[in-house]
């Protein structure tokens, strides 16, 4: 499984968004665009889907922005991947997807693929943005 530039891109947003918590107040796509030196459309797109998910705040006008809609405890690895990414799947065998493979009926592995996909979903959810940033750099 490998994360796309999106996602990478969005953890690098919100713990910019983290550590400024308190400080900044609300801070536009283009500020933050010039602070994390990412293109400008890509943190736009990327701010627009995060918030679509409840993870960020917005608000239009002259004091508008984004803001974090919750605390870096209460935000899930798996929340951030899927707002981006849609639902994690490691392989077609994912138990959201039972049904859909052609195949499933007679696979002898359909049962250890999905509990690898389970294991994987798991892992994310119990991991919270305030761990992963506990391990990053200021």
């Amino acid at each position: 499984m490998r994360l796309t530039k999106q996602t990478d891109y969005a953890i690098v947003l919100l713990a910019h968004f983290m550590r400024e918590r308190g400080r900044a107040g609300r801070l536009r796509a283009r500020e933050l665009a010039r602070l994390t030196r990412l293109p400008e459309p890509m943190v736009r797109k990327i701010l627009k889907e995060l918030a679509r998910e409840g993870i960020l705040d917005s608000r239009r006008g002259n004091r508008g922005g984004y803001t974090p809609a919750r605390s870096p405890a209460e935000i899930s690895v798996a929340a951030i991947v899927e707002a981006l990414e849609g639902p994690i799947a490691m392989t077609a065998c994912s138990p959201r997807a039972v049904g859909r493979c052609p195949y499933e009926r007679g696979c002898s592995v359909v049962g250890p693929l999905q509990h690898l996909n389970s294991v994987v979903q798991q892992t994310l959810e119990d991991l919270s943005l305030a761990e992963l940033l506990a391990h990053s750099r200021p």
